[in-house]
């Protein structure tokens, strides 16, 4: 006799169960996220079927031969180098984005070049009819690729479809909260039939070896949608970035079992689609203007590329009470611990003043060393002084204003002269090799020294 399904219910922000329902979560805290949900029994393809007694397995050593993943070419070298020099067969890879910034353009474009390379490709659509893939394929011009294409959000279809014939090289899945399996009593989107999903098709890809591209929605925090479990369960996480103003995305890493996790990729969307990037530091810097007061080029590092980047401040007298602090691609709480430190250990004040902080280029930048490039912008806004036009700046502050030293100097200082800068403001320790480079080299041990240069310290 099959046992009776029962109901619980699922928080869908962190995916903690609860035999009842409450208003709030008392595993993530927040409200109003308790769905009940059936849970009539395991998800199809996941081959679980009864409690079996386990057998003992062979235990192996850590020292043995190891061998480098096989990997085959995606056609994009921007997104081989984010995902750590190429596709893995059998991996999964959940690509999260807003709507509209490029997922499908990406996976569409990927699929194509797999098929036209004489691989199986599948693309499986649960947001669009295949006629608007075929438009988008048409303008692209991608229709002749032979991808094998379907509009289906139904897991158990996909699944028998996946084992029909030769396995596929690539599977696109675009989306998975689409996807719904029917043994599960619960709408498509939630908790259970999203981790249902993905496991299930996880697990065929591992048996198959086909690389699986699982297309992910975002929150308005911009996380991936759905259980955190999902993102445990891929290989690779990727988020696409940028203004959809603005032509520039980035894909950036932040999970890769097969490569670096902080490695970065930067298309340009254009009519036929995403652009690959060669040298972004020309990209983000080609429309600035040097003459301008609060503006200073840093020299950070993404994964590991080095990047050279435009931050621009615009300091104003305020009529508020309280002065606004607005940042766009930069941490707002990281601003203000600096507008303190220029305060209490450089004499310079804000407390009168509208502080607006952008990174040129629609790039969001995480590292701490853009400290003294955003302290440089500031200073200059301020005393309204526009910086040298060839001077490039990085290195972390501390709460005391000492500049600390910064990871991969010479390679940043490597890029700020091949594309031609003269100067780098930069902490006075640490190592540099600048053999060969025409730079001039302005090493610093204080916050202090750099407002001294910049504008009179009270």
């Amino acid at each position: 006799m099959a046992k009776p399904s029962r109901s619980v219910y699922v928080c869908q922000n962190c995916g903690a169960t609860s035999p009842r329902w409450a208003g709030k979560c008392v595993a993530c805290g927040e409200w109003n996220t308790l769905v009940e949900e059936t849970d009539a029994g395991p998800p199809p393809g996941s081959g679980v079927t009864r409690q079996t007694k386990g057998r003992i397995i062979k235990l192996e050593a850590l020292k043995g031969d190891a061998q480098e993943a096989p990997r085959f070419s995606s056609g994009i070298a921007e997104l081989d180098r984010v995902t750590g020099g190429g596709v893995v067969p059998g991996s999964a890879i959940l690509i999260g984005g807003e709507p509209g910034i490029g997922k499908s353009t990406l996976l569409l474009q990927v699929a194509a070049h797999v098929a036209q390379g004489g691989g199986r490709a599948l693309y499986f659509s649960g947001e669009e009819a295949v006629a608007q893939v075929r438009l988008r394929a048409s303008r692209l011009g991608l229709a002749e690729a032979q991808v094998g294409l379907a509009s289906e959000t139904n897991l158990s279809n996909i699944l028998a479809t996946l084992s029909d014939g030769k396995p596929p090289d690539l599977i696109i899945i675009d989306s998975i909260q689409t996807l719904w399996a029917d043994t599960l009593d619960a709408a498509p989107g939630t908790v259970s039939q999203v981790r249902a999903a993905a496991q299930s098709l996880i697990r065929y890809g591992k048996m198959a070896g086909s690389a699986m591209l699982l297309v992910g929605h975002v929150t308005k925090d911009g996380q991936i949608a759905g259980p955190k479990v999902i993102e445990h369960m891929v290989d690779t996480v990727l988020y696409f970035e940028g203004d959809r103003g603005l032509p520039y995305r980035i894909l950036r890493a932040v999970k890769n079992r097969f490569g670096p996790s902080d490695e970065i990729g930067v298309f340009e969307m254009v009519s036929g689609g995403l652009k690959e990037v060669a040298n972004p530091s020309e990209l983000f810097l080609g429309d600035r203007d040097s003459r301008s007061p609060g503006s200073a080029i840093f020299a950070g590092v993404e994964g590991t590329r080095p990047l050279l980047v435009e931050i621009q401040a615009l300091v104003a007298p305020s009529g508020l009470g309280t002065p606004r602090r607005a940042v766009v691609g930069w941490d707002t709480n990281r601003l203000a611990m600096l507008l303190a430190v220029l305060d209490a250990r450089c004499g310079v004040s804000f407390a009168n003043y509208d502080v607006y902080l952008n990174v040129a280029g629609g790039l969001k930048i995480t590292e701490p060393a853009a400290d003294l490039a955003a302290a440089a912008a500031l200073l200059s806004s301020m005393s309204g002084v526009a910086l040298p036009r060839d001077a490039v700046y990085f290195g972390e502050v501390s709460l005391s204003g000492a500049v600390r030293a910064a990871a991969m100097m010479t390679p940043r200082l490597k890029e700020a002269s091949k594309l031609g800068f003269g100067q780098a403001v930069l902490p006075e320790n640490g190592d540099v090799d600048v053999q060969g480079m025409k730079l001039s080299l302005s090493r610093i041990a204080h916050l202090k020294s750099l407002a001294e240069a910049t504008g009179p310290c009270d």
